[in-house]
């Protein structure tokens, strides 16, 4: 069986990354997001193992300290981090994994794994961007500001990925995402693994032919 692709995608909050990859995973097979761990509180709706895997405090730290994750960070008092043991089981099974991280914890994935598949999602301007982040509610120009402030930063480490996709037409996007997997399946490595059975059947002699 060959081994699944290890997906990192990151963008700036407003560029529409959780809508395209919600609709990369239901529109290709194969393909499945990583849940991540967290010691927030299960939220009315939430799922454990679907949403988030809940653990408490001292059992993140405890595996914090057996080094079982790829990436973890600590935002607004509760944890969060990515399992290497649960992503490893996944890409061992042949499926391909997406990562929906920052640039901190793309950072520390890429150095465990640097073979991972590195996206950048950009929006079409900052205009668009700032319009983007004021039409998710009635908060305060500041609160805006504050965020278009975060968005720049992450924006500013996109050089640090192997793929860059505009978000300027959804449709466009997707297809270009989509385009990216796909391409990585045809590679090489994953089609001599996938079509092993196939090249040895295409390449073998035929009976009586020297």
């Amino acid at each position: 069986m060959s081994q699944g692709t290890l997906f990192i995608v990151s963008a700036p909050s407003g560029a529409g990354k959780t809508s395209l990859v919600r609709e990369l995973i239901e529109s290709l097979d194969g393909i499945q997001v990583s849940v991540s761990h967290t010691t927030r509180a299960q939220r009315q709706g939430e799922v454990n193992g679907v949403n988030y895997h809940f653990v408490d405090v001292p059992g993140f730290e405890a595996m914090i300290e057996r080094g079982e994750f790829f990436e973890h960070a600590k935002v607004f008092d509760n944890y969060y981090g990515t399992s290497r043991r649960a992503v490893q089981t996944i890409l061992d099974a042949g499926q391909d994994v997406i990562l929906e991280i920052d640039w901190q914890g793309a950072r520390q994935v890429r150095i465990q794994m640097p073979e991972a598949v590195s996206i950048f999602i950009l929006p079409p301007s900052r205009s668009e961007l700032e319009r983007r982040l004021a039409s998710r509610g009635t908060d305060e120009h500041a609160v805006i500001a504050q965020r278009m402030c975060e968005a720049v930063n992450e924006m500013s480490h996109y050089d640090e990925y192997a793929y860059l996709v505009v978000n300027d037409d959804f449709t466009t996007a997707l297809q270009e995402l989509q385009s990216l997997v796909i391409s990585r399946r045809l590679t090489l490595a994953c089609m001599q693994c996938h079509h092993a059975p196939l090249l040895a059947a295409l390449l073998s002699p035929e009976p009586g032919v020297e």
